[in-house]
């Protein structure tokens, strides 16, 4: 009888010359399909990485070569007296421990040591014959461990028991794919020495085994690859006791304790410090975690912490963290989680998609990595609302049913003082309607009246909030009437302190005279302003400016006071600045902000208003980037960005102009777009030249960050260029010489605008750029005023004054500076606002239009903005509409706001010049030939373009 051991090597060639490489990988591809012995490998040439890769693949099948691989043998009909064996592959899964007599691998090359469990595999190659009963086997053996016993013999013998010996042809050629499936799979064999065994000869039945790398792999090995083994034809056998096979939730768990600095289940050593500090108003405990909240799911009678498994999933499958994607999952469909040690737990979707809507920024807070697993979730005071947001998706998910077998039931088990908390901010957002007070001498109109309630109810809740109305819409009448409605309840026993810009006080003290005399006023500013603040306590409403606040800090701070409103709030956007570090300092109970604009450039802003507000609110500031500024701005993630609006908005009030002010005269808005003529544009590609290297040296020597004043410096000078040559430093005389589109376009609409009766706003960043208008209005004869942030404090209201006259010596024109005229100024006797150069910020000029364009305006409003044709200021207006994007995306109801800025709008800030187009301003039909950007006047006036 002849044994596989016994049948002789074939002759080997002789090996190739090593200089011909093509010949070398032949050589090998030939020797290993020949089964060559290991003294033959040996004396080939030996083979470089990428050699070795292609003679890899040529072995799988995966490439072909007719010069340097034969081809495999195809698998002919056996000759007659010889049976065809039918080859199936086997993998056997199992998991032993103590109970089973291993103690434990010990650490082996790839593999570390592991205790309790190991999880083992056995493959064998089985065949059957057309004689074999069905299911049966008629002949298996081990597969190879090592490519030096990897060479098997075509022919098999097999016994029949009472009858005469059946020889069986084994297909070499499958067994060679399945073995290199095995090696692809990751699958190590295990050496018997490595595993430590009770009883030594346990081990002797069991044969050679294989395992992964760590034990951890066995959970996505049996999800994603057993899968594909059965399509393959592979039989596959799980012994009992293994692992990591998908396990059903059973049920969902839910518990909620107050944080008394005890561990949930576990006692603390020692007396607890006095920790906390009560809420005002809500009479509950506030501390850094007041709540801690355990999620958990139960399998097989054992509750397993569900975080950490949710937070692993957020970081494999990014749909979980957009909103939108995330509500097109089906919440039947089942989704594989990862618990700790490997095994895999099967859950529908539909709990899920409840607990990471509302827990998402805890699930992936970076903090968490420092506990441990089984760790409660820290909830501030602030955050009951996401546990009823939480209850209310789990009791929409179970609502689901029982699907494919899978019990969605769910468990809440909490405080009871979580849940009134939870009631008392669920109800904010919808007050009792209140009464205007009795002295207000104007009539506030219905969303006017509602903004009263909202104040009202945030100070019988002892709650802060933001009053984020558009501009022009009232934020400062309203403010009053809750003011003088304190007074009237007699609540005001002490003085309400507003801080504003400097200039808006003439417009606080005017507008405080004619809504609300009953009011007494004291405003703090001029250098006499010390002999006042000994008669705050005398009086209802005290005014006094940012630039003051933090000089006068110790007197204001010495007097305590019943309300405090930040006027344009979004000027203490810093919280580490100085007026903002001494609002901290004042005393009041009752906390509001007013702004049109609470987000303008990035979520810090909003951060810094809420720490004001409500400290503790939103984290601090670290944790609070981490958590939200980084993911929602740099990473987009929209689920993240409307679960902060929600979390916010019970505590903002905002309504837009189109909504509640419907009886606004139109707004049209004009884009003015002027073309480089000339030098100036030689000037601009020179100026962008020498920019751009300058902005890739800073950015080779620092980071994106610390390259800031370089690109800043770069992108203002581009900016100057557009607006006229002679604001770049350095260019004085020969800039008297170059062409000045914008002013030369001013030329023609400002005299046509004036001949039709119009009043005019013209804003510009550049108080340089306005004073250059103004020499042009001396030249055109054209009357005007400036307001600047050179115009005295005590001036700004009689500018005002005078330009709202609208007699026969008012001036028509009034030239603005965004800083000093963007906010809180009443200016509706203009008709025409002229933007000069775009500002990054599109809140910036919305709020300088909204003077324009607010309660008392009667006319139509046309706006117009002078961008110059392919620059850095059209470019500007694309960024414009992005940040508008990431406000839109917090403030209002759009979860596909959140946006992702890069060094990408750098390169197109920066880019060259774009080739004018015929018609360059882009405006259409007779208008093209009338705008020519010339500085030639045409005797035609100006008409707005028909909306």
């Amino acid at each position: 009888m002849t044994h596989p051991g016994d049948l002789p090597s074939p002759a080997e060639p002789p090996a190739p010359p090593r200089s011909d490489r093509q010949a070398v990988i032949a050589a090998w591809v030939t020797a290993l399909r020949r089964q060559a012995n290991a003294a033959a490998l040996k004396a080939l040439p030996p083979l470089t990485d990428a050699e070795a890769a292609r003679v890899m693949g040529l072995m799988r099948g995966d490439e072909t070569d007719t010069e340097t691989a034969t081809p495999r043998t195809q698998r002919t009909a056996p000759p007659p007296g010889i049976a065809t064996g039918h080859f199936r592959p086997r993998i056997t899964l199992m998991t032993l421990g103590r109970g089973d007599g291993l103690l434990g691998l010990k650490p082996q090359g790839k593999m570390g040591p592991r205790g309790d469990s190991v999880t083992l595999a056995q493959i064998d190659w089985t065949y059957r014959t057309q004689e074999t009963p069905p299911g049966a086997i008629a002949w298996q053996t081990p597969a190879p461990t090592s490519i030096l016993n990897s060479r098997p013999a075509p022919l098999q013998d097999l016994y029949d028991t009472g009858g005469p010996v059946v020889r069986m042809q084994r297909d070499v050629a499958a067994e060679s794919d399945a073995m290199d499936l095995v090696w692809d799979l990751g699958l190590l064999p295990v050496d018997a020495r490595s595993l430590q065994w009770r009883n030594r000869d346990a081990a002797a039945s069991l044969g050679p085994l294989w395992t992964l790398a760590q034990e951890a792999f066995f959970g996505d090995f049996w999800a994603e690859q057993i899968p594909k083994l059965r399509a393959r034809g592979w039989s596959v056998v799980v012994q009992p006791g293994f692992a990591h096979e998908s396990v059903p939730v059973l049920r969902w768990k839910l518990h909620i304790a107050p944080d008394t600095g005890e561990l949930l289940g576990k006692e603390v050593d020692g007396p607890l410090g006095p920790r906390e500090r009560p809420v005002q108003k809500l009479q509950l405990p506030e501390r850094e975690g007041a709540w801690l909240l355990s999620l958990g799911i139960e399998i097989d009678g054992e509750t397993l912490d569900l975080a950490p498994m949710l937070a692993d999933l957020l970081r494999r499958d990014a749909r979980w963290l957009n909103a939108r994607q995330m509500a097109a999952i089906d919440d039947i469909a089942i989704i594989s989680l990862r618990a700790p040690g490997g095994k895999r737990i099967d859950a529908p979707a539909g709990p899920l998609k409840a607990i990471v809507g509302a827990m998402v920024d805890l699930l992936t807070d970076p903090t968490r990595k420092q506990r441990k697993d089984g760790d409660p979730l820290h909830l501030g005071a602030w955050e009951a609302r996401r546990v009823e947001a939480l209850r209310a998706g789990l009791v929409l998910a179970h609502r689901v049913g029982t699907v494919n077998g899978w019990n969605n039931d769910w468990q809440l088990q909490g405080d009871l003082g979580l849940a009134q908390l939870a009631r008392r901010l669920r109800t904010i957002g919808t007050p009792q309607p209140v009464a205007a007070p009795q002295g207000l001498q104007v009539q506030l109109r219905p969303y006017q009246l509602e903004g009263l309630a909202w104040l009202q109810y945030l100070r019988a809740q002892g709650l802060g909030g933001i009053l984020a109305d558009d501009m022009g819409l009232g934020k400062t009448a309203q403010a009053l009437a809750h003011v003088l409605a304190e007074k009237e309840a007699g609540r005001l026993t002490r003085p309400a302190l507003v801080v504003l810009p400097t200039s808006l006080l003439f417009n606080w003290q005017a507008e405080a005279a004619r809504m609300a005399p009953g009011l007494r006023v004291l405003a703090l500013h001029g250098a006499s302003r010390g002999q006042r603040y000994l008669q705050m306590a005398d009086h209802d409403l005290v005014l006094t400016t940012y630039p003051l606040l933090w000089r006068d800090v110790e007197a204001l701070a010495a007097q305590p006071f019943h309300l405090l409103i930040l006027d344009e709030a979004q000027m203490v956007k810093n919280a580490g600045s100085r007026s903002a570090r001494a609002l901290r300092k004042l005393q009041a109970p009752h906390l509001l902000c007013l702004t049109g604009t609470p987000l303008e450039n990035h979520l810090g802003e909003l951060w810094a208003q809420f720490d004001f507000l409500m400290p503790g609110f939103l984290g601090d500031v670290r944790s609070f980037n981490a958590r939200w500024r980084k993911p929602i701005e740099e990473n987009g993630e929209t689920l993240r960005a409307q679960l902060l609006s929600q979390r916010v908005r019970p505590f903002i009030l905002r309504r837009r102009k189109q909504d509640v002010a419907t009886e606004l005269p139109p707004r049209t808005e004009v884009i003015q777009r002027v073309q480089l003529q000339g030098k100036q544009r030689e000037l601009y590609e020179a100026v962008r030249t020498t920019a751009d290297k300058q902005v890739r040296r800073a950015l080779e020597r620092r980071s994106f960050d610390g390259a800031q004043i370089t690109i800043l410096d770069a992108l203002l000078k581009l900016r100057q260029v557009c607006c006229d040559p002679r604001l770049v430093k350095g260019t004085t005389k020969t800039a008297q010489t170059m062409e000045r589109a914008k002013l030369e376009l001013l030329a023609d609409m400002l005299p046509a605008l004036v001949e039709e009766g119009r009043r005019v706003l013209v804003f510009s960043q550049f108080t340089e750029m306005l004073a250059l208008a103004a020499e042009l209005l001396d030249t055109l004869a054209l009357p005007y005023l400036t307001l600047t942030g050179q115009t005295p404090p005590g001036q700004r209201g009689a500018v005002v004054r005078q330009f709202q006259a609208q007699d026969a010596t008012s001036a028509p024109i009034l030239l603005v500076s965004l800083k000093a005229g963007g906010l809180g100024l009443n200016l509706t006797a203009a008709d025409t606002v002229i933007h000069l150069d775009p500002w990054w910020n599109p809140a910036v000029e919305e709020q300088a239009t909204a003077r324009a364009h607010r309660i008392g305006q009667d006319q139509p409003v046309f706006v117009y903005k002078l961008v110059v044709e392919g620059s850095i200021e059209e470019r500007m207006l694309e960024l414009q509409a992005r940040k508008a994007a990431l406000a839109q995306g917090v403030l209002g109801h759009d979860a596909e706001g959140a946006v992702k800025f890069s060094e990408a709008d750098l390169r197109a800030l920066l880019a060259p010049l774009t080739e004018p187009a015929n018609n360059p301003l882009g405006i259409p039909g007779e208008d093209a030939l009338r705008w020519g950007g010339t500085g030639k006047r045409r005797p035609r006036p100006l008409q707005p373009p028909e909306v």
